[in-house]
């Protein structure tokens, strides 16, 4: 088992789950973050720290529609080792649902 980011991450990137990750399995897009679900330990540090709960275990329901995005887009965008700034307006867009179609952003991020 894994655990995977879900699309309540998108336009929200808080990255606290980033500090909390013993292994840094997080990769950075350009309006979300992944976690290589190759890399991940299970150890459910990320969970918790993060602010939306937009973590969740890929045997999770909600987890498994996740799975191949954290794995594709791991493989393409950069490893990310500590927390960074995020967006400024990252509170309003924690509890937006339905974001993906309108917002997913294939980019890798930056900084």
């Amino acid at each position: 088992m894994a655990y995977v980011v879900t699309e309540t991450c998108i336009k929200c990137k808080h990255m606290d789950c980033v500090d909390a990750c013993p292994v840094s399995c997080f990769y950075e897009g350009a309006n979300m973050l992944v976690i290589h679900p190759d890399q991940c330990i299970d150890c459910s540090a990320c969970v918790p720290a993060c602010p939306v709960d937009a973590i969740v275990p890929d045997t999770d329901p909600a987890g498994r529609q996740w799975l191949d995005l954290n794995r594709q887009y791991a493989a393409a965008w950069p490893n990310i080792l500590d927390k960074g700034t995020p967006p400024a307006d990252a509170n309003e867009w924690g509890r937006v649902l339905n974001k993906f179609a309108q917002f997913f952003d294939p980019r890798p991020g930056g900084r």
